[in-house]
Parts: C-alpha cells; structure tokens; sequence
C-alpha cells in the first residue's frame, strides 16, 4: 500500500530548448508557447487529483508549468535544491557533438561512474544529489501530505530518480524525459516504485 504518492514532472518547453541551448541552474528561462500548451494540458489531465502540496524549484520554468494548480489555492513550496544542475561555462550556449567534445566527453566519463567529477564551472551529479537530500528528506518526513507534486528538470530530476529508486548515479540516464513528462512515484515506508514511466499521454 502505498503511504505517499509523487507526481514528478519536468518543466514544459522554453525558446532555449528548442533551440538546443543549455540552460542549467544559472539560465532562469520562462515558457514559451508550447511549454505553456504543455502545462495546460497537463493540468487539464490532473486538476482533479487532490494534491496536498507543489514542490518545484526557484527556477521559473519550473513554476509556470504547475501554475494552473497553483491557482486553485494548492500550497506551495520552493526549493533551490530542485534547481537543474549548474552546467558551469556551458549555460547559455549551444552544445552538439561537433562543437563541444569536452562536454559530451564529461557525460560519458559520468556514465562510467566518474559522477563525483563537476563539468567546468559547474555541478557534478554528485553535488546535485547532495543538495536534493534535504528536499527529500523533508518532503519524506510530512507523512500527512499523501499526493504531492513535484515539477524540476531534465538532469536534476534524472539524478532525484536515481537516488529514490536507489540507482547509481552513472545509471540516471536511463531515466528519459521530455518537455512535461510525468514520472508517477509510490513511496511505501521503504521503498519507491514506479507506476508512470516518462507518460506523456496527456499531451497528445
């Protein structure tokens, strides 16, 4: 039997990700027209589940995709520990293959276990799964709030999944994501387990 269930979701659409342009912690984009389609189809798929309390981070993408269930009066926490991992000198440029070897270079060193190891300037996985523990922790602690949802970022949200679904860090990329997938979490005492895998069905 399940004792908390999480709705965990990422962030809709920016001008910057469909522009291939890394983001990161240090980027606080904004919607645009697609991500605000997306957050209101979402929203049009879940009004009517009796969420207890939205977690997001301080970021405010973040915020604007859960805004419609903000506006029916559901508490509401941030949290800077939910931000996306600080992608260092990388944020606010475009990165593929061809132009950026080092960073897909540090994807692949993470994917091999180095997760402990920052990119340039910036966060390693390792950093960002420290600073999540207290998120956690406090959001595991508050046994009276059964149906709570969470709305974060590509990599931050990639690293939470690993930690709750006791992963290592080098495994986080087999957590695929999109624009406002959702991730449904059940959380029994000791142990989470998934019941919505990346579901974007509510968009389509």
């Amino acid at each position: 039997m399940s004792l908390k269930k999480i709705f965990l979701v990422r962030h809709g659409q920016t001008d910057l990700n469909l522009q291939g342009i890394v983001q990161g912690s240090g980027v606080d984009s904004s919607l645009n027209e697609t991500g605000l389609w997306q957050a209101d189809r979402f929203f049009q798929a879940y009004q009517g589940v009796a969420f207890d309390k939205v977690y997001t981070s301080v970021l405010q993408r973040s915020v604007q995709s859960v805004q419609g269930f903000l506006d029916l009066g559901i508490p509401h926490e941030r949290h800077s520990g939910l931000n996306e991992i600080c992608w260092g000198n990388r944020e606010g440029t475009r990165v593929t293959p061809e132009e950026d070897a080092y960073y897909f270079d540090m994807l692949r060193r993470w994917q091999e276990g180095e997760t402990s190891v920052p990119i340039e300037g910036g966060e390693s996985p390792q950093d960002v799964a420290d600073r999540q523990k207290p998120v956690i922790d406090l959001i595991l602690s508050r046994p009276e709030e059964k149906t709570i949802l969470v709305c974060m970022h590509g990599r931050a949200m990639r690293v939470l999944l690993a930690q709750l679904l006791r992963y290592p860090l080098s495994q986080m990329d087999r957590f695929v994501h999109q624009n406002l997938c959702l991730y449904e979490l059940n959380f029994t005492g000791s142990m989470f387990w998934v019941e919505r895998f990346a579901d974007v069905s509510h968009l389509t």
